[in-house]
Parts: structure tokens; sequence; C-alpha cells
């Protein structure tokens, strides 16, 4: 599986971003996919999660109500709509696949982005 992420940049607080993440190599139908931040000098989070039929995500106390995931198994993609942004949410954003947890404690994802820059000015 290859992940490939797409549509970061930079952003003015209160602003938004949409991420996608086009998969190659397998189908995402059968895998529970999420995205994932690290900022300088922090370590790796989980942010949000989303399970195969697409119900019920998972998402990280600071971006509740700010940030949506969502999925499109038939196009193959991941996607991450950002709202209201704000300066502690730049970092880097990576895509993930087998998502066992946003607690990598829990277990890491089998596969990983290449990881697309967010910052927040």
């Amino acid at each position: 599986v290859q992940l490939v992420e797409s549509g970061g940049g930079s952003v003015q607080a209160g602003g938004s971003l949409a991420l996608s993440c086009a998969a190659s190599g397998h189908i995402l139908g059968s895998r529970c996919m999420g995205w994932f931040r690290q900022a300088p000098g922090k370590e790796r989070e989980g942010v949000a999660s989303i399970h195969t039929g697409g119900n019920s995500p998972d998402y990280a106390d600071a971006v509740k109500g700010r940030f949506t995931i969502s999925r499109d198994n038939a196009k193959n993609t991941a996607y991450f709509q950002m709202n209201s942004l704000k300066s502690e949410d730049t970092a880097k954003y990576y895509c993930a696949a087998d998502v066992r947890s946003l607690s990598l404690e829990l277990g890491r994802p089998n596969y990983w982005g290449q990881g697309t820059q967010v910052t927040v000015s």
C-alpha cells in the first residue's frame, strides 16, 4: 500500500484546509484509515480515524468539532477537512492505513504517507 497526501499549505488562523490521501497498491476499503500529525520537537499524535464503513469516526479532543475525516472507498481515497484552524494545529500531517488506535502506544499503523505540511499563522 502506498499513501500520498495532498492539500497542505499555509493559512491564517480561523481558516480552513482540506487534505486528501490517495492509496495505490491495494484497496482501502478493508482498512481503518487515520490522520496523524507531528509538530517540531513533539511526538507524532493521532488526530482522527475512520473505520471501513465510515461510521463512528474517532477524533482527538483537540480537534473535535473542527476537523472531519471521511473516506470514499470507491476512489481509494481518504479526506480530512480542517476548519477553524489554530496556530497549534501547525504540524506535518500524515495519512495512515491499518490504524489500530489514535494512541501510537497501543499500536502503530502498518502504512504511512510521506506527510504534508500545514502551517497556521
